[in-house]
């Protein structure tokens, strides 16, 4: 098992500020990435990177409320191409999907729902080195944010 990155929360709170809540789409590889996240609430799925005590402790989706909106939380799956599509059919009634699996940053609205993809902590062949972060503020706004 792998030790997350010892700069994760350090980095992450630098980037971020103060935070409410931190939403986590999968591929955290192990539990310990959770621990290292700093916020007084974090909440995640399972990706297909996991290994089986992730997958086995964490949903595969979840809905969380926050304020009026409601946001729908996924890995994803399968080609980068039509990924949005396919998990915007996972939820109904959200005002915003946030997803993994293509470690690509996404902020746009189809359907009147925003769909985020905040990519991926980590550099690399797939990573972008980006996080994201939405403001909920009678609506919501995404913002992609390079480390």
């Amino acid at each position: 098992m792998r030790a997350p990155d010892p700069e994760l929360g350090p980095k992450l709170a630098r980037a971020l500020g103060r935070v409410d809540l931190i939403l986590h789409a999968g591929d955290l590889v192990n539990m310990s990435v959770l621990d290292a996240l700093e916020a007084p609430e974090v909440l995640a799925v399972a990706g297909n990177m996991d290994d089986h005590v992730v997958t086995h402790s964490l949903p595969a989706k979840r809905i969380i409320q926050v304020e009026e909106i409601r946001i729908g939380l996924i890995h994803g799956w399968g080609s980068p191409m039509g990924l949005s599509g396919r998990v915007m059919k996972e939820f109904e009634e959200v005002d915003v999907i946030v997803f993994g699996h293509s470690h690509r940053p996404t902020n746009i609205v189809k359907n009147g729902i925003l769909l985020f993809n905040p990519g991926s902590y980590g550099r690399g062949i797939l990573g972008s080195g980006t996080v994201g972060v939405l403001t909920v503020d009678h609506g919501v706004q995404g913002e992609i944010i390079r480390l």
